[in-house]
């Protein structure tokens, strides 16, 4: 049975994010939409807006990964979508539960959640800008 049209088929790599080192984003350049601006920072116990802590900072393919770990993308489809090998990506994830000091993917993702590292209503879920340490 194939596919109707339009729809992508189980095992496809067409829906996945894309790296794209010109904005910094991964979404593919026809799933962009206007970017709202964001805070500079989240909002400390304080009440004041400030920068998140490096403990709590991604680099921008770190940021793309977490995406793909919170659709719920295997290590193999986003290998190939960030043209990384498989030992790459499963690496980068192993450095980010040693970061957030968790113990698997989910509490990878509900801890990225809890701190706000991922937006809230929105579907995928993406990194917002203030989270991503810029390399130049």
């Amino acid at each position: 049975m194939t596919p109707l049209r339009g729809s992508t088929a189980v095992g496809s790599t067409a829906a996945l994010p894309k790296a794209d080192d010109r904005r910094g984003s991964c979404r593919p350049a026809a799933d962009r939409t206007p970017e709202r601006a964001e805070p500079a920072g989240r909002p400390n116990d304080t009440g004041s807006s400030a920068v998140p802590p490096d403990a709590e900072r991604l680099t921008a393919l770190d940021a793309c990964i977490l995406e793909g770990i919170a659709v719920g993308t295997s290590t193999v489809e986003l290998a190939a979508s960030l043209y990384l090998s498989r030992k790459g990506v499963e690496y980068r994830i192993g450095l980010m539960l040693r970061q957030f000091q968790v113990p698997n993917r989910v509490a990878l993702v509900s801890r990225a959640h809890s701190i706000g590292m991922l937006t809230v209503g929105t579907w995928p879920p993406r990194v917002p800008k203030h989270f991503v340490v810029q390399t130049d």
